[in-house]
């Protein structure tokens, strides 16, 4: 079974999505955000004010920027918690078949993936420095840096996987199987994906034309997922893509404020940066991954038709 087969197995029919959707958004936005609400309330005594605060520049009203990213980053972790409980009692699957159509998870493609992409993304930011070094300011201090990235490597990968198996995994097999075909949700899960993510501070400072860089990198991580029947190289990439962004350069109009090693003062504007990953550097990367894995039939997997299994369990257990 391919990788949107996947969804045929287990409970199948369409309500079960909308409950598992259901649980998802209350562990992701009730659940989730409460520990948030409480701080939030405790500062500020008005949760109005601090939801201004968080959109523009929570560190205005004294919230350390390192308990911040983890109280943000706990109401993505609620909702992968969410999904666990979907996936496995509402659908009565194993939570590995929203990741993989193989027998088991692929760490070392993760972890090749991983490397790859943190690798271009810290030559990138070499580039931009030598570039504009008046730009960067630095802002290395010790022990809250080390924090950040404790935080980064152990809670980062968390908050990025539930972002894939929602949209890339089980939205894609979800659409895939109800549509039958591969476009479809391709295209329907990268602008979604693309556009959740307007509700993002640099959204507001950039304008709507940063939203070619979500929906592109969207793009990115549904082809990978569907040219290699699993979305190991997806979730390797955007853990590092994300760890990254917290790490090293951080301004105070983007989602990620932290205690990175530098500081952006540059004024806010769309440039090389947005477009260059997208149209360029992305094609490369499908190349670099079709060679690696020997990628093959590129029309037929992303714009194929999907059957229904020939062979497929009705007796309820949870299939692998």
């Amino acid at each position: 079974m391919n990788f949107i087969q996947q969804a045929f197995k287990g409970n199948k029919e369409w309500y079960y999505y909308i409950i598992t959707l259901i649980i998802v958004f209350f562990f992701w936005q009730l659940l989730g955000v409460i520990p948030l609400g409480i701080v939030g309330y405790m500062k500020t005594g008005n949760i109005a004010d601090f939801q201004e605060a968080a959109l523009n520049n929570f560190t205005t009203i004294g919230i350390n920027s390192n308990l911040f990213l983890v109280l943000m980053l706990f109401t993505l972790i609620m909702g992968l918690v969410g999904l666990y409980i979907g996936v496995r009692f509402i659908h009565n699957r194993a939570l590995k078949t929203v990741v993989t159509s193989r027998s088991k998870i692929d760490w070392k493609k993760v972890r090749y993936a991983f490397l790859l992409w943190f690798g271009i993304s810290t030559a990138f930011l070499i580039l931009g420095y030598y570039a504009a070094p008046e730009d960067l300011v630095w802002n290395f201090r010790p022990i809250p840096f080390l924090i950040l990235v404790l935080i980064s490597f152990l809670l980062i990968p968390l908050q990025t996987s539930f972002e894939e198996l929602l949209f890339r995994g089980y939205l894609m097999q979800g659409l895939g199987a109800l549509v039958k075909n591969r476009w479809f949700p391709l295209i329907v899960t990268s602008v979604v994906f693309g556009l959740l993510h307007g509700a993002n501070p640099e959204v507001a400072k950039l304008g709507y034309g940063i939203m070619t860089f979500y929906i592109g990198t969207g793009l990115l991580y549904g082809i990978t997922t569907l040219m290699d029947e699993g979305m190991e190289i997806a979730l390797g990439l955007h853990a590092s893509n994300n760890i990254v962004a917290a790490i090293f350069v951080t301004t105070d109009w983007t989602v990620f404020q932290t205690d990175a090693l530098y500081i952006d003062t540059s004024e806010p504007s769309l440039g090389w940066e947005t477009f260059v990953p997208v149209f360029v550097v992305y094609p490369i990367l499908l190349l670099i991954f079709s060679k690696k894995y020997g990628w093959k039939n590129w029309r037929e997997k992303l714009t194929g038709r999907i059957s229904v299994p020939l062979l497929e369990s009705n007796s309820g257990e949870i299939l692998d």
